[in-house]
């Protein structure tokens, strides 16, 4: 990979876009790495948001999409590549494991069939136990054993920002630190997404369906944003791995950039953010035009309305 701006490597335009980079990395860790099985579970889980996995609706949540199904899991390869580039012991299977767990850890919000009334975000509370759930029912056809589920359950769990790592059983020291990687990945593929403060209007809807928050209004999810940044920096310290160092690590082997770039693209988010609250009565909407997410949810309140 060249040198590339920061722009494009936050930029996910396509399943086959990220897929293409998480396939180059796979060979950066591993030269002749057997991807297919990884491929083949990348490419269910692309149907299973879109609607084309047997027994499930398509996605209906606007902030936890496939897009961000996705860059968890380049974030999770990006990570596990620089952590094994800093010594790291994992083998392909574990990293088959970690990707796969990466790339289902939403996959609760997923509505089966016969749920019809309203969207998966009402499974919020939940939606780590039916992930995992989902890897159970369908890790055999994935082409993963009974361990390597069990395994891909433990990962998983470290997602939710309630559990406590220390108090979940890994059945080695790699998957604890695969778990680990995915806890980081997760909460840095969400603010580093170049949509991220746009899709904030959507996890407003998304927390009053779950009946979860405290936000009074869509902008109130913008304007209450800044303090995550500190819950944010709490977790991956509480988290106890060298992310940055990983990450500048995987960078700097490649697209010859000794830089964290979720970092400084997480760090540009927070001070377009604080700018935008410095302002008196600050209307975030006026400030916000990726995506053409404010449109959408404008044009969305008004037919409510």
């Amino acid at each position: 990979m060249n040198r590339r701006r920061i722009t494009d490597i936050f930029q996910i335009d396509s399943p086959v876009t990220c897929w293409n980079e998480v396939n180059e990395i796979l060979h950066l860790i591993s030269p002749g790495f057997p991807s297919d099985s990884i491929h083949s579970i990348f490419n269910s889980v692309n149907d299973l948001y879109d609607g084309n996995f047997p027994g499930y609706r398509a996605c209906a949540t606007g902030y936890h999409d496939f897009r961000h199904a996705i860059a968890v899991f380049l974030a999770m390869a990006r990570l596990i590549h620089g952590a094994a580039t800093d010594g790291a012991e994992f083998s392909e299977r574990d990293v088959v494991i970690g990707l796969a767990a990466a790339v289902l850890h939403d996959a609760g919000y997923i509505q089966e069939t016969e749920d019809r009334e309203g969207t998966g975000a009402k499974h919020k509370a939940i939606h780590e136990q039916r992930s995992m759930d989902f890897l159970s029912r369908h890790g055999r056809a994935f082409g993963l054993s009974a361990d390597e589920i069990t395994a891909g359950h433990s990962i998983i769990r470290c997602t939710d920002m309630q559990e406590d790592t220390a108090s979940v059983s890994f059945a080695s020291r790699q998957i604890k630190l695969l778990g680990k990687l995915l806890a980081a990945a997760d909460l840095l593929a969400q603010l580093s997404d170049q949509l991220y403060l746009e899709k904030l209007l959507y996890l407003y809807h998304e927390c009053r369906e779950a009946g979860a928050g405290n936000y009074k209004s869509e902008a109130d999810t913008i304007l209450q944003a800044l303090s995550f940044y500190d819950v944010f920096e709490d977790r991956l310290k509480l988290l106890a791995i060298k992310a940055d160092r990983y990450l500048r690590l995987h960078f700097a082997s490649s697209c010859h950039r000794e830089e964290d770039l979720y970092r400084l693209a997480i760090e540009k988010h927070k001070r377009y953010l604080a700018g935008i609250l410095s302002r008196k009565d600050a209307d975030p909407y006026k400030h916000l035009r990726r995506g053409g997410i404010v449109a959408t949810v404008l044009r969305q309140a008004a037919i409510n309305n």
